[in-house]
């Protein structure tokens, strides 16, 4: 494992259902049970798989010409079954566009192959999860 392959956040209550996220940098995330607009849990899986690949697909279309508009849909069902909870039919559309131009002609052409690139190979995240890498939860002594 190399020196830079460890990444970690912190995750810290900060009332009741509610909690803040705050990663090595000092960025922080709020999030909760659903209660108020603050984002799930559930939900920020569903928008860290396509934040990666929207990053991937950002620098490599963004070189050649700017999006006029640029977004992605992330969507799953939430299902409890035999397996316990968890999400199903997870999908990641994209919107893009872009202005005429020369340039413009060459990121609408590699949009696709970005998708997939991201998709099948650079998106840690959604590799993580196709995957299927395990998880362990412990508790430690305080």
């Amino acid at each position: 494992m190399s020196e830079n392959s460890a990444r970690s956040v912190t995750v810290e209550r900060t009332g009741t259902g509610h909690f803040v996220a705050t990663n090595v940098r000092g960025g922080t995330i709020s999030f909760g049970t659903g209660s108020d607009s603050e984002f799930t849990p559930v939900e920020l899986l569903l928008a860290a798989l396509g934040g990666c690949t929207a990053v991937d697909v950002d620098l490599a279309t963004s070189r050649h010409a700017e999006p006029a508009a640029f977004s992605v849909e992330v969507s799953g069902n939430k299902i409890n079954d035999e397996l316990g909870n968890r999400l199903t039919d997870l999908a990641v559309t994209f919107t893009v566009t872009f202005p005429e131009g020369e340039g413009a002609d060459r990121a609408r052409s590699i949009l696709p192959r970005a998708v997939k690139t991201s998709h099948d190979r650079l998106c840690t995240v959604s590799r993580t999860v196709e995957i299927g890498t395990p998880v362990t939860a412990t508790v430690q002594d305080a």
